[in-house]
């Protein structure tokens, strides 16, 4: 998949997703929202079917998993996952391998497969034929090598031009309006104050590593040493020669650098959503930035002049605009070159291809091989097109069984939730009603859209791999500039169905489930219900519990961004939450602490989700007989699946990655961090005050 420099966008950075999804933070252009189109899976001209026998296996809990030899109150993950994790080894093209992977791996199986039916349809038109030519184009390795960095010259030759600060400017301008903004992110997203109607937001970016730590640490000294030998590297292989490319690269970094000092860390960004939200007229922000004029780049957008629209994070702004004054033209054309062919390389001739490998696959997460072709071109494809491909997917891959199902669960795990919410000991009856209030407003969204996306006007063909990623990235970015100033769609996804992961979005109250992640080890419509309950219930859960998070919360019932809480059940959340935080703050990676302010929204709702999905699951089974299956009780099992769910290995490199970078704790403390705090798993494994996996007292946390 390709790789863009470092873009924070609003566009579901606010939405708590279950897992980090490694997706490109670019201009909302991978949203499956919808225009016009039936609310089935659009017909297709050619039948197409799946041969199951050459799917991936799915990795579903089976009692000969647990290792009897350890005890369940001492660390519940290993007991339940260490036997699968000493059995199984990385993938040499992943750089993690668990439950997550291993569906992602089945549904990148059954793309495969459809991938190669549709470019064999003779005369294809509409979504057949934009997946067909990504595919066949794609797939041409020869072709792609034989034209080399042909398809990128005209780029190149109008970066060499640039010899002023107007000039750089011009370009930023000229660049983003084909969808191709290397220096920050730009697009649509809800009014935090009117979350009814789009407005525009721009933010921070261009970085091409995964924080601003990394160009400020001296622990990642390493990774940004390397980084600049691939910048050089890279720029050789554009055609400058090797002392000036070194020269460059050391432009480049240093230029980064200084765009980080300017940007807010993953951290800062997790923890206080409002960065995000920073109304000011065009006039204001033409003030602000003197050098770079965003009543020009409004126009150069194509988009009418706003009342108002979000300046996030201004400091940002204000440097860049002071580099285009300071800095002179030459480093600025370094670092467009750099990043023009970095960010094209996946698509180019393999000398750029291995490069990028070499770089962010193996060096920055240490990945062992490059993944096959056809994976990456799949990559690309749900990249650019995968709300066009996902209208094929589900009509293989979905049954309408299991969305009926999901359903009843929902319903079940939102009773509970409010039950949970109406029996708090430490919040108000004011705000109690208040959070009910909010639940009554939530939406689910199962499977797949209502409506499909409109992909009339891309024009792809079978000429050029680039040419067709870059036709995408202009039409998704003018159709996601179209709905700026327009009343938000509530029918649009932020994910395919073909991903494998949720996400609850605050500005619209809706929880989402995507079908890939519909299967075991979550889901499964023939399993019991302490399976269910434990996999995919609890997933439920998390998401209607990141309402009610450190963030979440922070919106009311429409989805606007506005204060609910009174100021005593603020200060009881807050000491709450911060238990949590010296909860996960205890853990470690090969002795490197886990971030618990960082991964606080994800912690909070793994508890809320785990707790909520337990009462829903004792609320299913009032009067029935607890079957023992495997001679285990149903919360033995209800627990055994939450921990199979984040069976889980990283490479090193990988594992550091996440510690800086993701909102979501190491999979191995999920397995433990929520159920340590509950006494029903105490009760169901029997476990010894003093135990590890027992927390009580002032050590016992309890939120939603």
């Amino acid at each position: 998949m390709a790789r863009t420099p470092k873009i924070v966008l609003l566009t579901l950075a606010v939405s708590a997703a279950l897992v980090g999804c490694g997706k490109n933070e670019t201009p909302a252009t991978d949203s499956a929202a919808s225009t016009a189109a039936p609310a089935t899976p659009a017909a297709a001209a050619t039948e197409y079917k799946l041969d199951d026998s050459k799917l991936p296996a799915y990795n579903a809990f089976h009692p000969s998993d647990l290792d009897t030899s350890l005890d369940a109150c001492n660390a519940f993950g290993d007991y339940v996952n260490s036997k699968w994790l000493a059995a199984n080894e990385i993938p040499a093209d992943r750089t993690s391998w668990g439950a997550f992977t291993i569906l992602d791996e089945r549904s990148v199986a059954v793309q495969h497969q459809l991938a190669e039916q549709v470019a064999a349809v003779k005369n294809p038109s509409g979504i057949e034929k934009i997946v067909g030519d990504f595919w066949a184009t794609g797939m041409d390795e020869a072709k792609i090598n034989a034209q080399g960095i042909e398809p990128i010259k005209a780029d190149l030759a109008a970066i060499d031009a640039l010899q002023s600060k107007d000039a750089v400017a011009d370009f930023l301008r000229s660049s983003a309006a084909k969808g191709e903004n290397v220096l920050f992110g730009f697009g649509p997203e809800a009014d935090f104050k009117n979350s009814s109607m789009n407005m525009a937001y721009a933010s921070q970016g261009g970085l091409g590593l995964p924080d601003t730590t990394y160009y400020t640490d001296a622990k990642n000294a390493d990774k940004l040493k390397a980084y600049q030998a691939h910048v050089a590297k890279v720029l050789e292989l554009s055609g400058v020669a090797a002392a000036d490319a070194a020269k460059q690269a050391d432009d480049v970094v240093k230029f980064e650098t200084r765009l980080a000092k300017a940007s807010k860390s993953s951290v800062e960004l997790s923890r206080d959503v409002s960065l995000y939200y920073n109304p000011v007229t065009l006039a204001d922000a033409d003030k602000l930035t003197p050098n770079f004029s965003w009543t020009k780049f409004f126009e150069a957008q194509g988009v009418a002049a706003p009342e108002k629209f979000s300046l996030a994070i201004p400091s940002f702004h204000q440097e860049v605009s002071k580099a285009l004054g300071d800095t002179d033209p030459s480093v600025w054309r370094a670092y467009l070159r750099f990043h023009t062919v970095d960010g094209a390389s996946p698509y180019l001739a393999d000398a750029f291809v291995d490069e990028n490998y070499a770089f962010y696959g193996k060096t920055l997460n240490g990945q062992k091989e490059q993944k096959p072709r056809w994976k990456r071109v799949l990559g690309t494809i749900e990249n650019d097109a995968g709300d066009a491909f996902g209208q094929l997917y589900v009509k293989v891959a979905f049954s309408p069984e299991a969305k009926a199902k999901m359903e009843e669960l929902v319903k079940n795990l939102a009773a509970a939730l409010k039950e949970r919410i109406q029996g708090l000991t430490w919040m108000s009856d004011e705000t109690k009603a208040k959070a009910i209030a909010k639940w009554e407003t939530f939406t689910p969204k199962i499977g797949y859209p209502d409506k499909w996306r409109d992909w009339n006007g891309l024009t792809t063909g079978r000429d050029s791999y680039l040419g067709n990623v870059r036709a995408a990235n202009a039409f998704n970015y003018k159709w996601s500039l179209s709905k700026i100033g327009k009343p938000v769609d509530k029918t649009e996804w932020g994910m395919t169905p073909q991903t494998v992961n949720a996400y609850y979005n605050p500005l619209q109250n809706e929880i989402v489930f995507p079908a890939a992640i519909l299967q075991p080890p979550f889901f499964d419509p023939k399993a019991d219900d302490a399976l269910n309950y434990g996999g995919i219930g609890a997933v439920i859960g998390h998401e209607m519990t990141h309402g009610y998070d450190d963030q979440g919360s922070r919106f009311g019932p429409t989805g606007n961004f506005e204060n609910w809480w009174n100021a005593a059940d603020t200060k009881n959340f807050s000491g709450l939450t911060g238990k949590l935080v010296k909860q996960f703050d205890g853990y470690k990676v090969d002795g490197q602490a886990v971030n618990g302010k960082l991964t606080l929204g994800e912690n909070i709702a793994d508890l809320g989700g785990v707790a909520t999905a337990y009462d829903a699951l004792q609320k299913a089974s009032a009067g029935k007989e607890d079957p023992k299956i495997d001679g285990f009780t149903r919360d033995q099992r209800f627990y055994f699946n939450w921990a199979t769910v984040w069976r889980t290995k990283y490479t090193p490199e990988n594992a550091k990655v996440r510690l800086a970078t993701d909102p979501h704790a190491p999979a191995q403390f999920r397995a433990m961090g929520a159920p340590s705090n509950l006494p029903t798993f105490a009760a169901a494994f029997q476990c010894k005050a003093g135990s590890p996996m027992v927390r009580a007292g002032d050590q016992q946390v309890v939120i939603w």
